[in-house]
């Protein structure tokens, strides 16, 4: 079954760091390029940061641009998030999806995606 599942969310204080990790199952994640969205209570899906298939480049949204990092270990099929200095702003729901082309992760275009993880929740609050 062909599936990406994340991990990593929690509840953290203000200016805390969580690492959030996206897995792949069922297929080979080496072969995509990664985003990870979020989407908060009330708003739209927003795409946060995406990296190449072999790690080569990345984007970031300007809202986080300085404070998240995107990596991956293609040998574990995983792409990580590091997220520090966070905000309550960041609260939301994260996912990771996978697209083929390179183009539609550093654009952001949900439609564009192949597959899609269900999400963790972050929650930042004192």
């Amino acid at each position: 079954q062909l599936q990406l599942v994340e991990s990593g969310g929690g509840l953290v204080q203000p200016g805390g760091s969580l690492r959030l990790s996206c897995a792949a199952t069922g297929f080979t994640l080496g072969n995509y390029a990664i985003s990870w969205f979020r989407q908060a209570p009330g708003k739209e899906r927003e795409g946060v940061s995406c990296i190449s298939s072999r790690g080569s480049s990345t984007n970031y949204a300007d809202s986080v641009k300085g404070r998240f990092t995107i990596s991956r270990d293609n040998a574990k099929n995983t792409v990580y998030l590091q997220m520090n200095s966070l905000k309550p702003e960041d609260i939301a729901v994260y996912y990771c999806a996978a697209a083929r082309n390179y183009y539609y992760c550093s654009t952001f275009v949900p439609m564009a995606m192949n597959y899609w993880g269900k999400g963790t929740l972050v929650t930042v609050s004192s």
